[in-house]
C-alpha cells in the first residue's frame, strides 16, 4: 500500500512560496493588463524574496533546522540553509538590476519581442511601442526555487529535478537582450545546445550510482560505498558522469566554453545575477554531494578534481589577461574563481572552520563582489549601449571617479587583495586545502593569483592613469534601486574583508552537512 511521504512545510515554506510566486507571475502574465504588468511582477518578485529570505532567517535560527523530509528528498541544514539565504540575497539585487529603465531611453535591457528577428520591423515596431518581456520576472523566480531546491537536495532525482528548474529559464533569460540581439542569441543557443548535454551526462550517471547502491539518497550512498559495495566500476563512473554535469554549472574546465559567451551576450543584468546565484547553488549541491554520496571515495575523486581546478585556475586567468571585452574577462575571471572554489572542495571537514564554511565564505565574498561589478559595467555606455571594449573605459577615474572606485574595489576583492572579502576568502580555501595535503594545487592556486592581479590592476591603471580618448564611454546615471545595489554590494565587500568574524562565526554555528 502507498504511502505519501511526510513533508515538513514549517521548513520548506520558503521554497515553496518562492515557486508559488513564480506560478502567480505567469497569472499575471495571462490576464493583466500590459501597462500594469511591470509594476506588478516587479512589487511581486520582491515580496516574495523579501519574504522567503525572512522565512529562510527564521528556519536557520530554529529548533526544526537538521532534519530531512520527504523521505529524504530534501534534507535542512546548516550549509543548505546558508546557501539558500545567500542566493535570495543575490536575487534581491538581481530583480532591481531587471527592473532598471533609466539606463537605455526609459526602456529594459531586454527585447521588446524576443520572437522577432534581428533587424526586421517587426523588432523595430516592438522597440518603437516600448514592448518588453516582463515574463522575465516570473522566469526567474523559477530558477530562484530550483536553486533553493538544488542547495537541500538530499537524494539524486531532487537533484537532477532542481538542476533542470534552475536551467531552463536561464537558457531562455540568456537571449533576450535588447539590444545585440543576435549575440545574445547565439549564447543562449550556446548554453542551451551544452547544458543539454551535460544534463544527460548527469543523469546516466545518477542511473549508474543508483544501479551501484540501490538507492536514490546521498546518505545511502555513502554508507553503501563506505561498506565497498559489489559494483565499485558502476560507483567509479557514476562519480565521473555526475561530476561532469556539476562542473559544467560552474564554468570548470574543459566544460566552461559557455561562460565567457554567455556572460558577454546574455543581458547584463541577467549575467550579474546568474554569475553569483548559479555558482552559489551548484557549489552547495557539489559539496553535499561528494562530501555525503560519495565521502569515502575521496581517494577517488580528490585527484581529478584536483587536476581540474589547477586547469581551470591556470586558463582561466591566462586567457583573461588577453581578454579585450569587460564582460568576456570577468567570464574568464569567473572560470579562474571556479577553480579556486575547487581548491576548497579538496579540503577536509572539521567541527570548526573546515572546507565546507571556506567554500560558503568565498561563495559570499564572490557573489557580492561579481553582482557589484556587473552592475557598474552596465552603467558605463556609448551611443549604442553598453560599451564592453576596454579601450573606451580609459580615463573613467578621472571623468567619473566614485564609479571608477568602486569597480576597483570588486577588482581587488577578486584579485583577493588585503582589507577585501577576496582575501579571507581565497585564505579559507587555500587553507583548508593545506590541511588535506593538497600544497600542489595550493601553490597553482597562489601563481594563479598572481596572473589575476596583473588583469585587475591593468584596468584599474586604464580607468585612472590614462587620458580618455575622444570616443570614450560615459556613465549614465542608473535608478535608486541600481545604486543600492552597487553601494550594498561595496560595503559588503569591504566590511567582510575589515571584519569577517560575524559571517565566519555563523559558517562555524552552521555546521556541517548531515546524512
Amino acid at each position: 500500500m502507498f504511502e505519501s511521504p511526510g513533508i515538513s512545510y514549517a521548513t520548506l515554506w520558503p521554497v515553496l512560496l518562492v515557486l508559488a510566486v513564480a506560478c502567480a507571475g505567469v497569472v499575471v502574465e495571462a490576464f493583466a493588463p500590459r501597462a500594469a504588468r511591470f509594476n506588478t511582477q516587479v512589487s511581486l518578485a520582491l515580496a516574495g524574496l523579501v519574504a522567503a529570505l525572512a522565512g529562510t532567517v527564521a528556519v536557520g535560527a530554529g529548533s526544526s533546522l537538521g532534519i530531512s523530509t520527504g523521505e529524504g528528498a530534501l534534507v535542512v541544514d546548516g550549509p543548505g540553509v546558508f546557501s539558500q539565504g545567500l542566493v535570495l540575497l543575490v536575487s534581491l539585487g538581481g530583480v532591481a538590476l531587471f527592473a532598471e529603465r533609466r539606463l537605455d531611453n526609459g526602456v529594459s535591457a531586454f527585447a521588446g519581442q524576443a520572437a522577432a528577428l534581428p533587424g526586421t520591423p517587426a523588432e523595430r515596431a516592438a522597440s518603437q511601442r516600448g514592448l518588453e518581456h516582463t515574463e522575465v520576472y516570473p522566469l526567474m523566480m523559477f530558477a530562484v526555487g530550483g536553486m533553493m531546491l538544488f542547495c537541500i537536495s538530499g537524494d539524486l532525482l531532487m537533484l537532477f529535478v532542481a538542476l533542470e528548474v534552475l536551467s531552463l529559464p536561464l537558457y531562455l533569460l540568456t537571449g533576450l537582450a535588447r539590444r545585440r540581439r543576435l549575440l545574445s542569441q547565439e549564447a543562449a543557443l550556446k548554453y542551451f545546445l551544452l547544458g543539454a548535454f551535460s544534463s544527460g551526462i548527469f543523469l546516466y550517471g545518477l542511473a549508474l550510482v543508483y544501479g551501484f547502491a540501490g538507492s536514490m539518497s546521498l546518505a545511502d550512498i555513502g554508507d553503501v560505498a563506505a561498506e565497498g559495495g559489489s559494483s565499485p566500476l558502476l560507483l567509479l563512473l557514476g562519480i565521473g558522469l555526475m561530476a561532469v554535469g556539476l562542473l559544467f554549472k560552474t564554468g570548470a574546465v574543459p566544460f566552461h566554453s559557455w561562460t565567457p559567451d554567455v556572460y558577454q551576450g546574455a543581458p547584463t543584468p541577467v549575467t550579474a545575477w546568474m554569475s553569483a546565484a548559479t555558482k552559489i547553488a551548484a557549489f552547495a549541491a557539489m559539496l553535499r554531494l561528494f562530501y555525503v554520496a560519495f565521502g569515502a571515495e575521496g581517494d577517488i575523486w580528490r585527484p581529478a578534481i584536483g587536476v581540474i581546478a589547477v586547469l581551470t585556475m591556470l586558463l582561466g586567468a591566462s586567457f583573461a589577461v588577453v581578454q579585450t571585452d569587460v564582460k568576456r574577462m570577468l567570464g574568464y575571471s569567473a572560470v579562474a574563481h571556479t577553480g579556486f572554489l575547487l581548491t576548497g572542495l579538496l579540503g577536509v571537514q572539521t567541527d570548526a572552520f573546515g572546507s565546507t564554511q571556506a567554500v560558503l565564505f568565498y561563495l559570499t565574498a564572490y557573489g557580492f563582489a561579481t553582482l557589484g561589478a556587473f552592475a557598474i559595467v552596465s552603467l558605463v555606455r556609448g551611443p549604442n549601449g553598453e560599451v564592453g571594449s576596454l579601450d573606451r573605459w580609459a580615463g573613467l577615474g578621472r571623468t567619473n571617479p566614485w564609479v571608477a572606485a568602486t569597480f576597483a574595489v570588486f577588482l581587488l576583492s577578486m584579485a583577493g587583495l588585503p582589507l577585501t572579502a577576496g582575501f579571507i576568502g581565497k585564505w579559507g580555501v587555500f587553507a583548508a586545502a593545506l590541511g588535506a595535503g593538497q600544497w600542489p594545487v595550493v601553490v597553482v592556486a597562489i601563481g594563479s593569483s598572481i596572473i589575476a592581479v596583473f588583469f585587475y590592476v591593468r584596468v584599474m591603471m586604464l580607468m585612472f592613469f590614462t587620458d580618455p580618448r575622444e570616443d570614450a564611454a560615459a556613465v549614465v546615471t542608473p535608478s535608486y534601486a541600481t545604486i543600492v545595489v552597487i553601494a550594498l554590494s561595496a560595503v559588503a565587500t569591504v566590511l567582510l574583508g575589515v571584519i569577517p568574524g560575524p559571517v565566519l562565526s555563523l559558517l562555524v554555528d552552521a555546521g556541517g552537512f548531515i546524512g
